[in-house]
């Protein structure tokens, strides 16, 4: 056990709490500076039963490789790209949240509001679903940072087919809302989820 105590250990688990605290913690302020302190609720953590499973199957599967096959984890080229990826889908998740402003929300609208407008500028010039784009790097790069293999391809798979189902059910709202400005838009502009039309 002391292989998690070790440097490989203790850098790549505290980079890893300290990328889920920056993750939770922004999403969270950024809902209250947009949104207003009033209304936003611990679901604006985005901490969810499923997520909590993945977070501790992650971390025993860590334990257990870091015991097991310690050198597994000392890939370190393979865990900075990990890292990196982190950062990047941080950032492009935040781009999105703070270009679409009150716009963005954690819960698909499904009734048109007043406020609420296509936004095609900044970010989603290039990626129509940034939020849910950088997620699905941000969740991919935390498990390549742990050098995870197993986990590296669960989280993959699971936050893909979630994106997959969950896209044309938002789409379909935003069709009814926007009409054919967003017909065009989704024809011009990728979703930002691999084989996600």
């Amino acid at each position: 056990m002391t292989e998690i105590l070790s440097y490989t250990g203790s850098r790549q688990l505290s980079q890893m709490f300290l990328a889920i605290f920056f993750f939770h913690s922004s999403e969270f302020f950024l809902a209250a500076v947009i949104h207003g302190k009033s209304n936003v609720t611990l679901k604006s953590l985005l901490i969810s039963k499923h997520y909590v499973v993945a977070m501790i199957f992650s971390l025993l599967e860590y334990i257990i490789e870091i015991v097991l096959v310690p050198e597994l984890k000392e890939q370190w080229v393979i865990s900075n790209l990990g890292l990196a990826l982190v950062v990047i889908g941080e950032i492009i998740r935040k781009m999105g949240i703070l270009t679409a402003g009150k716009a963005f929300t954690h819960l698909i609208k499904i009734y048109h509001e007043d406020h609420h407008q296509l936004i095609t500028h900044g970010i989603y010039r290039y990626i129509r679903h940034p939020g849910y784009c950088g997620f699905l790097i941000w969740s991919i790069g935390t498990q390549i940072m742990l050098c995870n293999p197993i986990s590296t391809f669960a989280f993959a798979a699971v936050v893909w087919r979630f994106f997959a189902q969950r896209i044309p059910y938002e789409e379909y709202f935003l069709r009814q809302f926007f009409g054919a400005q967003y017909e065009e838009y989704a024809q011009r502009v990728g979703s930002g989820v691999p084989f996600v039309k």
